[in-house]
């Protein structure tokens, strides 16, 4: 195989008999978690206005810095610039994407471009040079964006859309930093970040959305509170807590297939529980991107590297 493309589908293969068999379920399990949380952000949205909703989701991993210490993982700069461009910047926008008329299905699939954003943000800032198989992945990948966004309906669903994508350019950004930022323990530097995004997005959801939003937290139903501590406790905290224990067990080339379940169970779950059409097109584009996606996050060959598409 040296030196020729390797199938996606042969990449999942071989990560699973690497893996031991009790890993295989865990990294399922955090493909899982990922995809079904966009279900979940839409039952939440439902209640709460985004900004105030992402704000929770971050808070409520905040009151949780006691539990994992209070030594620093990593130099503020780079926990206030994760905080910034991962919790304020990337789920803001993508919360408000959703609010806005982007589905949730398609969200699972369409954030998945800070995979191909961080591509380009390595080759810009950090010569980084891609190779010509992602270079091929990335083009095919827009190819299929474009094919959603003209079957989209104007309005709310193409903000939508455009939402979703700088949020995966936000998310590219953090990857930035979380490379550059080296932490001790990328469990305990999710936590700390958490500390970032409560202010300046409850400061926002004050300005832009009212001080209603605060005034529902009173009445918010348990679906409401669920949607709140799943995004926080289960799709933040557990999924990568996962995610970063499989990375230190295992090369990045055997995990990174798992990440494209994301999108896979993200579209699964909304169609099945919120009746989210999936037209020709929009399956089409689908997989166009996934083959994009996977060209730019598999290797090329055994030993190359992989880029992560982690889970949300």
């Amino acid at each position: 195989m040296q030196g020729r493309m390797v199938p996606p589908l042969h990449c999942f293969v071989q990560a699973c008999g690497i893996m031991r068999p009790i890993h295989i379920p865990l990294a399922l399990a955090c493909a899982l978690i990922c995809g079904f949380v966009f279900v979940v952000i839409s039952w939440g949205l439902r209640e709460l206005p985004p900004l105030l909703f992402t704000g929770l989701r971050f808070a409520s991993c905040a009151i949780l810095l006691p539990a994992v210490g209070f030594n620093r993982p990593a130099a503020w700069r780079y926990i206030l610039g994760i905080g910034l461009f991962l919790g304020t910047f990337q789920f803001g926008l993508l919360f408000l994407a959703m609010s806005v008329g982007m589905p949730a299905g398609l969200a699972s699939l369409v954030i998945q471009s800070q995979a191909f954003f961080t591509v380009i943000l390595a080759a810009l800032l950090l010569g980084d040079r891609p190779r010509p198989r992602q270079i091929a992945g990335i083009i095919l990948a827009f190819a299929g964006i474009a094919a959603i966004a003209s079957e989209l309906p104007g309005g709310g669903s193409r903000v939508g859309l455009a939402l979703c994508l700088a949020a995966g350019m936000s998310w590219a950004v953090a990857n930035m930093l979380m490379k550059a930022a080296r932490a001790t323990n990328a469990f305990h530097l999710m936590v700390w970040m958490s500390l970032v995004p409560p202010i300046p997005l409850a400061l926002a959801s004050w300005v832009f959305e009212g001080p209603a939003g605060f005034q529902s937290l009173a009445g918010l139903s348990a679906t409401g509170w669920f949607a709140v501590l799943y995004n926080g406790w289960v799709a933040t905290l557990l999924a990568f807590g996962i995610w970063s224990y499989l990375l230190k067990l295992y090369s990045a080339t055997v995990v990174a297939p798992f990440s494209l379940l994301v999108p896979v169970f993200g579209m699964s779950f909304a169609a099945l529980l919120l009746g989210e059409a999936l037209t020709p097109i929009k399956l089409a584009a689908g997989v166009v991107i996934l083959i994009g996606l996977a060209m730019t996050v598999l290797p090329a060959r055994k030993g190359a590297p992989a880029a992560i598409a982690a889970g949300d």
